[in-house]
């Protein structure tokens, strides 16, 4: 008799050319992942070759019960960790039955911003830093506390090892592997200031792929998470006190700043960014004044300032920059919780296209 396991872990190639696609798409909060999947004849490698399809608005709070149709546009493919095989992970946006985006599709605009001249012939690459912190389920307090209670200072945890100090690595390493399966481009992880906190960080991605392997790389991590039975949380400050907030730092370049003479236009970058700091950090994610409070590594949400190798700034310029003259910087502002599509196209439509 097959176990459970047998037939969760069945090769569907043996038997058919039959694959499953898993259609993702962000729900009503701008932050929920939601799926569902369907059998599709063969496999599947063009996005456009793949039919739309629709789900239940009103249960996602997108739609009301009286005209509840969304429609999902396939528009990233990546290889799915969980059924393998010719299996899967189909990112989508959502638009009504007409072809509108509905108001929740932060990607439409966003694809817009990527496809003008100006900022398709500057190439600008994007590198996330997901910080995230894993919860016990019950209590919904964070991974490796005493429940009701608390673990000594921060100070020992960043970048450790033992178990007294480092909670969650099989989930963490699980999901690194599965991404680089999946062929999101993640390009490392690390154990952060706060117990039960952790960072992965997606690029070096171009333009609009930045913000979908950063979703799919979110889902693969709900997904590993609800198997593991711990609660995922992308709140920027899961715990008030002395302890780091969470963050998505955003590393930034384009052609021309990674060029001879490029310092000169990231200085011209950050003073356009400067500029519409109050923009930005409305759109930056929800609770994000929490977190930015002038400490713990952060500058006060109201002030902008920007410095080399200064982690208290809203801007860090990296030594290296600096030195050859030319590279990226990071924008520290984005909370854990903020929508990748309108940071990076925010970004660029500042920096590029020019816009005060």
């Amino acid at each position: 008799m097959a176990s459970l396991t047998d037939l969760v872990n069945l090769n569907l190639s043996e038997t058919t050319e039959k694959i499953i696609a898993e259609y993702i798409w962000i729900g009503g909060s701008g932050l929920d992942i939601r799926s569902k999947a369907r059998t599709l004849p063969g496999p599947v490698s063009d996005p456009s070759k793949l039919p739309t399809w629709n789900y239940d608005g009103s249960s996602t709070g997108q739609a009301p019960g009286d005209d509840s149709e969304v429609i999902v546009y396939p528009q990233a493919i990546f290889k799915d960790p969980f059924r393998r095989g010719n299996n899967i992970l189909v990112m989508c946006d959502c638009y009504t039955p007409a072809g509108e985006p509905i108001p929740t599709n932060k990607r439409h605009n966003a694809a817009k911003i990527f496809s003008h001249p100006d900022v398709v012939a500057e190439v600008p690459w994007y590198g996330i830093e997901q910080e995230y912190t894993l919860l016990q389920k019950d209590v919904k307090w964070p991974l490796g506390w005493p429940v009701g209670g608390f673990p000594g200072p921060q100070g020992p945890y960043y970048c450790s090892a033992g178990a007294d100090k480092a909670f969650g690595r099989d989930i963490v390493d699980a999901h690194y592997k599965a991404c680089l399966y999946a062929g999101i481009n993640i390009s490392g992880i690390n154990g952060e200031v706060m117990p039960g906190q952790w960072e992965f960080q997606v690029g070096p991605a171009v333009g609009i792929s930045a913000g979908d392997e950063l979703w799919v790389a979110r889902y693969i991590l709900e997904r590993i998470t609800e198997i593991a039975g711990v609660v995922l949380s992308f709140d920027p400050k899961p715990i008030q006190g002395d302890w780091n907030g969470a963050g998505a730092h955003t590393n930034y370049s384009t052609k021309s700043m990674r060029n001879d003479g490029g310092y000169e236009v990231i200085k011209s970058a950050i003073e356009k960014l400067g500029k519409r700091h109050k923009e930005h950090i409305a759109a930056y994610g929800e609770g994000n004044e929490r977190r930015l409070t002038g400490r713990h590594e952060t500058a006060d949400i109201n002030t902008f300032l920007w410095g080399v190798a200064n982690r208290g700034a809203s801007i860090r310029v990296g030594r290296e920059t600096e030195k050859n003259g030319k590279g990226y910087f990071e924008d520290r502002r984005p909370a854990s919780n903020m929508d990748p599509y309108v940071v990076t196209s925010m970004i660029a439509e500042t920096t590029i296209i020019g816009k005060q």
